[in-house]
């Protein structure tokens, strides 16, 4: 029957493929694989997988220059891990953000910041042009704006409109030595090219260069990032005014770990202390924090074990899920939509990766993030 379909038919059912099973489909035959190119040249399945599938945890070792990563695929229950090779890329690298269906990453081999764009799935790999100023260890932010993209420019790239924003750092002193950067570049994927935007408190500089963890969050027009000096406390930046404010948090001097997410378009924190468990708080009018949700103190007392402490504590979140973890051997606490229109939410249980197909897979330090696999070759490389 499926060899007698219509070939424009099939390309509309390929559309609807989960990303793995898409992939199975144009391994199969020469007629498949013709037909899920087409599906690709005329619309993106990424972004209707987007709205029917959840996304993927992609793990990178933090410090391991084997190039290989890990993937967990949330609706396979069995052989739910996969390793994807790094092999296609130039240097060992570490993963700095999120760019719809693409990673940011950077070269571990190198303290100046110099950034790079990859698929992990269709093996494509660019290096961004070198910054105006060089600069070490500064944050780095992440804006997607799909909504405002040039589709006659992109084609079925067009969520690939982003911008990237390098904040703070050390740089070159004018009479030699390092200074703190005082100022905010902007890369334009259109130029293909960065450009000084802004400036910052000189105070901000410092404390974005030493105490903050560069994971980044944009919600309604400010570009933010957590610190940890002395006691958490949130950094942001408004993006059309380059204005810059300072954000409490709740039980800022208390919290074992603090991270930001974006949960149904609203700022996040997520955070624990040995009291209380893990909390989820969301900002709201006023700049006011109200509770969310508690992680099941079962779910809780498995993750942290005996230990019975939340330090070293990871979480990754993308509206849809949010995930707490340690190592790739060490199971996963999730908090996942479960239905339409963002109103149920469940807590979930995923085993770490201790084996794929058989094969023993070493425990690593990793960094995660969640992401839907893109299986359509980019423009942009």
């Amino acid at each position: 029957m499926w060899s007698n379909l219509p070939f424009d038919l099939l390309s509309n059912i390929f559309f609807f493929l989960s990303p793995d099973s898409f992939a199975c489909a144009k391994a199969t035959c020469r007629n498949w694989h013709q037909a899920c190119a087409s599906t690709a040249s005329f619309k993106n399945p990424f972004l209707l997988q987007k709205q029917l599938h959840p996304p993927w945890f992609i793990a990178l070792p933090l410090r391991n220059n084997s190039l290989s990563c890990y993937a967990n695929n949330p609706i396979n229950t069995n052989n739910n891990w996969y390793e994807i090779s790094l092999d296609f890329l130039p240097h060992p690298i570490r993963l700095v953000a999120h760019l719809e269906g693409l990673l940011l990453v950077r070269p571990s081999i190198s303290t100046v910041l110099q950034l790079g764009v990859c698929n992990l799935f269709t093996r494509q790999y660019k290096q961004l042009p070198t910054l105006n100023i060089r600069r070490t260890n500064p944050a780095v932010g992440v804006i997607s704006l799909p909504a405002f993209s040039n589709t006659k420019m992109f084609g079925t790239d067009s969520f690939h409109c982003f911008g990237i924003y390098v904040a703070g750092g050390m740089s070159k002193a004018p009479r030699g030595g390092a200074t703190y950067e005082p100022t905010l570049e902007m890369y334009d994927p259109q130029l293909d090219a960065w450009r000084v935007v802004g400036s910052m408190p000189m105070e901000f500089a410092v404390r974005l260069t030493v105490w903050t963890p560069k994971e980044s969050v944009y919600c309604d027009g400010v570009l933010y990032w957590m610190t940890s000096a002395r006691a958490y406390s949130l950094m942001g930046c408004d993006i059309s005014s380059n204005s810059w404010r300072e954000l409490s948090v709740p039980m800022a001097d208390k919290l074992e770990f603090a991270v930001l997410v974006l949960r149904n378009g609203r700022l996040t924190l997520v955070g624990g202390t040995c009291a209380l468990g893990v909390c989820i708080w969301e900002l709201g009018e006023g700049e006011s924090w109200a509770m969310v949700e508690t992680v099941p103190s079962e779910l809780g007392m498995r993750f942290i074990g005996e230990k019975g402490s939340w330090d070293r504590t990871n979480c990754v979140g993308i509206d849809g899920a949010i995930y707490l973890y340690r190592d790739l051997r060490a199971g996963m606490v999730v908090w996942r939509e479960v239905g339409e229109g963002n109103s149920k939410w469940e807590w979930f249980w995923i085993e770490g990766c201790s084996s794929i197909r058989g094969k023993q897979v070493r425990n690593l330090q990793i960094k995660g993030v969640l992401m839907h696999p893109n299986l359509v070759p980019s423009s942009i490389f």
